[in-house]
């Protein structure tokens, strides 16, 4: 599970101090799927940027799988970004010049513990994309490419998944498409999953809808 107790974020803008993120405290369970939504600059990314290890918080902790981030250091928190958290981002950060398969096969040499091929190739019959393998990103659709987003989040078998408007660049029909394989996929692996969004009709998939304004979290 991901833990916050007390968390908050904090910058410094000339003599002002921004609070982004007010103190917090959260428990995400495993196998839920819960979506963070509120308007531009409410501090929804800067939370999920800080659960996912890529800036430490001002205070508080952040635990995820009984490990505290707080005191590890640059190295410690790249192994855990690694190791636990699978991202899924607007721009599916997709290596261009590598087909679907080899995508995966990069990770492989990043991370030892990844799906067998098996899984590998069920996932993949899962989301739909057998067909594609061997084609590059810019063949491909946009639908197509955040699927294969999702399947490289899961393929490193992490315990936390965050989606950072993983449907904003994609119409409804795929939208809705994106949201319900995460479902299907959180329940069955029994994952953590976050989504930050702007699309209310998306959080009828999820378990928990939370509303971030002004640095303040609370569950709708």
């Amino acid at each position: 599970m991901l833990i916050c107790e007390n968390v908050s974020k904090s910058f410094k803008d000339g003599n002002q101090i921004i609070e982004a993120v007010k103190p917090t405290s959260i428990t995400f369970q495993q196998g839920e799927l819960n979506a963070i939504v509120g308007p531009s600059g409410s501090g929804k990314s800067t939370f999920l940027t800080i659960v996912g290890a890529l800036q430490t918080p001002t205070s508080g902790e952040v635990t995820i799988q009984n490990q505290a981030i707080s005191m590890m250091n640059q190295k410690q928190l790249a192994r855990t970004r690694l190791q636990e958290i699978g991202f899924i981002l607007q721009a599916t950060n997709l290596v261009p010049f590598l087909d679907v398969s080899q995508q995966f096969k990069l990770l492989r040499k990043q991370k030892q513990e990844v799906m067998s091929q098996s899984e590998y190739n069920n996932l993949m019959t899962q989301l739909g994309l057998t067909g594609v393998q061997h084609k590059l990103p810019s063949d491909i659709s946009g639908g197509q490419k955040q699927r294969v987003a999702i399947a490289k989040a899961l393929y490193t078998k992490p315990s936390v998944i965050l989606a950072d408007e993983p449907t904003a660049a994609l119409d409804t029909e795929n939208a809705i498409a994106v949201m319900e394989i995460l479902q299907q996929q959180v329940k069955a692996l029994n994952k953590t999953c976050i989504v930050v969004t702007h699309d209310e009709r998306l959080t009828e998939y999820c378990d928990h809808v939370y509303h971030m304004e002004d640095g303040v979290l609370t569950e709708k």
